[in-house]
């Protein structure tokens, strides 16, 4: 969990099983993030950028405009939530990024996406 402006960030992931092909190098993860507006302006998400790193050390790198076809303008007291995936080539790996915000002063303004793993239970030693 990290803040920035008051922003606050919350981040829940998990296998899928189901979706994943250990036997093909294929696991498939979602993660879930809460992105909370604990300050006095609004903040609206412009853009994100994450950085993705598999237990080779195999790193993909991400940019895009919004989250999810979407770009929440998130009013004081406010929080969206969301849920994407991601696709490794082994058990386990992390991901780190940023979204950049702009305030209802027009100013620019980076929050922290803290680094979070991504594991098929079990395999973390």
């Amino acid at each position: 969990m990290t803040e920035k402006n008051n922003i606050n960030i919350h981040v829940n992931s998990t296998y899928l099983e189901s979706q994943s092909v250990p036997e093909n190098d294929q696991y498939v993860f979602s993660y879930t993030i809460t992105i909370s507006n604990r300050g006095a302006h609004s903040a609206k998400l412009l853009d994100r950028h994450w950085v993705i790193t598999d237990s080779n050390g195999k790193v993909e790198e991400v940019r895009g405009e919004g989250v999810v076809g979407e770009q929440p303008d998130l009013q004081p007291g406010e929080a969206f939530r969301y849920t994407s995936g991601a696709v490794l080539e082994t058990a386990t790996g992390c991901m780190e990024g940023e979204y950049l915000m702009v305030d209802d002063n027009d100013e620019h303004f980076m929050v922290e996406i803290p680094a979070f793993s991504l594991a098929v239970p079990n395999k973390l030693h």
